[in-house]
């Protein structure tokens, strides 16, 4: 592939111009934009008003460095070290999930049914970018987060910091360390890939961490887990809200139903895929 991408290397020469590099791009426009915005620190509009600047030996060296990594299938957020999400920017690495735009959906299903000071738990929360996100929009609720990686954990408490975020950190292989502790409302994007989907040896899926990919099962272990986990965490009338795949919502839907959830349904992404599943446990005793 060096072979291949040597000529779009080569183009990132010293005393070529912002514009011109965003004018004939040797990479996806968008990409391209991120990459050089990151490279020579500015912000979107700074590529605008500064697209007369042209750059110098150490810019361009650093700019070819990013694109081969590029080339050779690095995910830009990692090149980058950022993800926007939800109009917020986070911090990631290798340690955790990108954020996308489809988990969106489920940050807004749980705003829609939040209460004031609610209390909300988001398990396996890698960047933080659900849990971060719903402190951030209500300052009034009291948001827990959990992962059983210490390393996203360090990370999402990075991007809590970064946004002013109320939220508490427990690092605990989902419910284990939070006997007793109930809550309104409990959310989760848990791995959900099934054990061999040639996804995940494609695209950026190769370089994020399996274990937040696959439940290296059926892709509904976790799932169930969740769910099987949730009525003596849930206080009366309490939310369970789960993103899942494109072909699960009626196995998830089951799931909740078994449990004795009630308003059980599914909700689609922008793409029309049921992404997310969930439901009420109405009047339970645990």
């Amino acid at each position: 592939m060096e072979h291949e991408a040597s000529p779009a290397l080569a183009s990132i020469a010293v005393g070529t111009t912002i514009r011109d590099l965003l004018r004939n791009p040797p990479l996806d426009p968008v990409d391209m934009r991120i990459l050089v915005a990151h490279v020579l620190d500015l912000s979107r509009i700074q590529l605008i008003t500064r697209s007369e600047h042209a750059l110098t030996t150490d810019e361009a060296m650093a700019l070819r460095a990013a694109l081969h990594r590029r080339m050779q299938g690095e995910p830009v957020a990692y090149i980058a070290g950022t993800r926007e999400f939800y109009g917020l920017m986070f911090a990631v690495t290798p340690d955790v999930l990108i954020p996308r735009p489809e988990t969106e959906l489920l940050v807004d299903l749980a705003l829609e049914r939040l209460q004031p000071e609610n209390h909300v738990l988001d398990l396996g929360t890698g960047s933080g970018a659900i849990a971060v996100s719903l402190a951030h929009t209500r300052p009034d609720i009291n948001v827990t987060a959990v992962d059983i990686s210490k390393a996203a954990l360090t990370v999402a408490e990075r991007n809590a910091r970064h946004h002013a975020a109320n939220v508490a950190f427990v690092h605990s292989d989902w419910y284990a360390a939070l006997p007793g502790r109930r809550f309104d409302m409990i959310v989760a994007n848990p791995p959900y890939i099934v054990e061999g989907d040639k996804h995940l040896s494609e695209g950026d899926l190769r370089f994020e961490p399996i274990n937040a990919l696959t439940d290296h099962a059926d892709g509904l272990s976790a799932l169930r887990n969740i769910v099987a986990g949730a009525t003596p965490h849930l206080s009366a009338d309490g939310w369970l809200l789960m993103e899942h795949g494109y072909d699960q919502a009626a196995a998830v839907r089951n799931l909740l139903a078994t449990r004795g959830f009630s308003a059980v349904r599914s909700w689609k992404d922008l793409a029309g895929i049921e992404r997310v599943s969930g439901g009420r446990l109405v009047n339970h005793f645990a």
